[in-house]
């Protein structure tokens, strides 16, 4: 298989993408100035560091402002400059605004305009010396953005690209940092498949090899360290969830051993496919409408009423073979299980305490009608709530704490 030739369908036709950039931020840059706001548009993420994506619709825009504006005004400085728009403000850490323009979406954040990592105030701040890190390491090796693209568009296709809470997966800056260090995409697969829980990768070696004991711990609570080139005290992955880092280590083994580039296509979500997968199995539905708000607290909670749906049917004992959610981040979701066609057994054995410690197994005799010995243990045969998995998942999505994540499910 031809990764060059893979790299080149996944350019963008960089010259409309960035016409419609560059007279956008001429716009933007005559508002802020028409204003005498001391601030200066320019593009930020994959379109600066040209790792945009073809078939890709986001564009960031860094509004860089003079520290002399209080950091917790700088979106409402923003929002005035931004008059002639028509644009959604979006609620986070320091808001930004979202406009749609013909066939982009710009997300405009307002940040400090800085050049040293001490000098952040808020999170967003250190955006633009990402950008400034990585086109300096791309001085250094020739084609690490077709790279960059490469491992970002085989992330997307596996479901494990983004930091939002409801996907937990590989950000852009993480990939950035990951084929730089290892050199280009193969490099990368290469290593990965020999990763372990906990894996550290430390760009500069800042920390000797002790990064987990120096760093904070909440900041190493994830599965993947990487210690970020630009502040030294952050995981850059430390969003990454356990089930997203061994999928993309199960898939750079997968690719490893038989590259294609179907791993760079990504699937459409297909009521039709999950149908085929269930087979004689027992498949269950649930259509979901999302509440209204900001699109990562809306997917997040979406994903915490899957899971809880999914943990129920573990919890009771059901066999759940798979299951999965899709969102079209506006109002439709869907989630489904996939179980055996069966009942389960209208009762089950709870292990009790050693049969030779007398006091417990009076309690426990007290609290179950029928009781049995086995192998020095005393067990309880108690009757299950629900033998079939429809009923339980009836019972479940009518729990409070579903229903306060979704607007409706059924």
């Amino acid at each position: 298989m031809d990764l060059k030739q893979v790299a080149g369908k996944l350019k963008p036709n960089e010259k409309a993408v960035l016409k419609e950039v560059d007279s956008f931020l001429a716009k933007l840059n005559s508002g802020l100035k028409m204003h005498k706001l001391n601030a200066e548009a320019a593009t930020g993420g994959s379109i600066a560091k040209g790792t945009f994506l073809k078939g890709d619709h986001d564009v960031d825009l860094f509004v860089k402002f003079s520290r002399e504006y209080p950091s917790d005004k700088l979106a409402d400085y923003l929002e005035k400059a931004l008059d002639k728009f028509k644009f959604n403000r979006v609620h986070g850490s320091r808001d930004y605004f979202q406009i749609k323009s013909k066939n982009l979406m710009f997300e405009i954040i307002p940040v400090y305009n800085i050049s040293f990592s001490h000098e952040i105030v808020n999170i967003t701040d250190a955006s633009p010396l990402h950008v400034k890190w990585v086109k300096f390491q791309f001085g250094k090796k020739e084609g690490l953005a077709d790279q960059i693209r490469l491992a970002k568009a085989f992330c997307k296709a596996q479901g494990v690209y983004g930091a939002e809470s409801y996907v937990k997966g590989f950000s852009g800056h993480v990939l950035d940092i990951l084929v730089i260090y290892y050199g280009g995409f193969m490099e990368l697969l290469n290593n990965a498949v020999k990763w372990n829980p906990k894996q550290v990768i430390d760009f500069y070696n800042t920390y000797k090899g002790r990064a987990i004991e120096m760093l904070n711990p909440s900041k190493t609570d994830s599965p993947l360290v990487l210690v970020d080139p630009v502040q030294s005290n952050r995981n850059a992955a430390a969003s990454l969830s356990n089930e997203n880092f061994y999928i993309f280590i199960e898939k750079a083994e997968e690719f490893l051993k038989n590259p294609s580039a179907k791993f760079f296509e990504r699937k459409k979500f297909s009521l039709a496919e999950i149908k085929k997968r269930a087979n004689a199995k027992q498949l269950i539905l649930l259509n979901v409408q999302a509440l209204e708000g900001k699109e990562d607290i809306v997917g997040s909670k979406l994903l915490k009423a899957y899971s809880y749906i999914r943990n129920q049917l573990v919890i009771n004992n059901f066999k759940l073979h798979d299951s999965g959610w899709n969102w079209d981040k506006k109002k439709k979701a869907v989630f489904w299980y996939i179980t055996d066609k069966k009942d389960i057994p209208k009762t089950y054995n709870w292990e009790g305490p050693p049969a030779n410690s007398n006091d417990f197994v009076k309690l426990f005799k007290a609290k179950h009608k029928i009781t049995f010995e086995k192998d020095g243990r005393i067990y309880a045969v108690v009757e299950r709530k629900f033998t079939k998995a429809k009923d339980l998942i009836k019972k479940v999505i009518s729990d409070e704490y579903v229903r306060e994540k979704v607007n409706a499910i059924k």
